[in-house]
């Protein structure tokens, strides 16, 4: 038959005086400090999102801006509760650190395209519906994402570049400016009259539609070749309407040397007479 030992009422007063006491306040602070820590963390980021929201900034990047940093804030809120129960957090960060690095080398490509997105957002070298040429793509801004950009060439192709090589790139962005130049040539031949076929190019220019206002298009000899003298052909165009001039004129100038009765560019042929062999 066993036998019980005796509790004793000062020891287990003493214990829960000494231990169970300071725990529950400790807990209880803690919790505190959580739903205090919370409530700030929420307000601050409200403010925050007020504050970013009057700006220029993409609703997309203000959310992920406003997300990484809450959980920043959280992580070290928790950082804080463990020392306030004093637990060592020094190993905690560095194993928070390592797994940071960690993290970060798995997915460099994935941060790069992110950190390049962020800085497209920021600095806005191109916006939706800009006629653009960068990382090796050419057409129209669909969509600028925090990881790739949307791009529709003018075969109606959708392509997706990451945006750290389309911000590590050259970017020609077509549609900063108001209008663009469109460079054409008409090749002439040797004999023909230089002087009446850019007056006829001139004239012809008058009759291509959707030219950009104000802008008087260029007609001069570009260079000489062997087939016979280069005229640069450039009328001034909206970026919308582009392709329209540039075809229009092109046909133009084909019918205007054509009726005007300018001879077909040839190719001269050089005869050389060989040296008979002497016997």
């Amino acid at each position: 038959m066993t036998h019980m030992l005796p509790v004793n009422p000062e020891s287990a007063l003493s214990l829960v005086a000494g231990v169970v006491v300071p725990f529950l306040f400790k807990l209880a602070g803690a919790l505190a400090l959580w739903i205090v820590g919370g409530w700030l963390i929420n307000f601050a980021m409200r403010i925050l999102r007020r504050t970013l929201s009057r700006g220029s900034l993409d609703p997309t990047l203000i959310n992920y801006m406003l997300s990484i940093l809450g959980a920043l804030l959280r992580v070290v809120l928790v950082v804080a509760i463990l020392g306030f129960f004093g637990i060592e957090t020094a190993s905690f960060a560095a194993l928070l650190a390592g797994a940071g690095v960690a993290i970060g080398a798995a997915w460099s490509g994935l941060l790069g395209n992110f950190a390049a997105g962020v800085f497209l957002q920021l600095l806005r070298p191109i916006s939706v519906g800009d006629y653009i040429k960068a990382g090796g793509v050419e057409g129209t801004v669909d969509e600028v994402g925090m990881f790739v950009t949307a791009i529709t060439s003018v075969d109606n192709v959708r392509h997706y570049v990451g945006n750290a090589k389309l911000f590590g790139d050259n970017i020609q962005n077509f549609s900063a400016h108001p209008f663009r130049r469109v460079d054409l040539v008409a090749q002439l031949d040797n004999t023909a009259d230089v002087p009446r076929a850019i007056d006829l190019l001139r004239k012809g220019l008058a009759s291509v539609p959707n030219q950009a206002p104000g802008k008087a298009p260029d007609v001069e000899v570009l260079e000489f070749t062997e087939r016979g003298p280069k005229l640069a052909v450039r009328p001034y165009a909206h970026t919308n309407h582009y392709w329209d001039v540039y075809f229009d004129t092109n046909r133009m100038i084909v019918d205007v040397l054509s009726r005007g009765g300018f001879p077909v560019p040839r190719i001269p042929v050089v005869m050389q007479q060989g040296t008979a062999p002497s016997n």
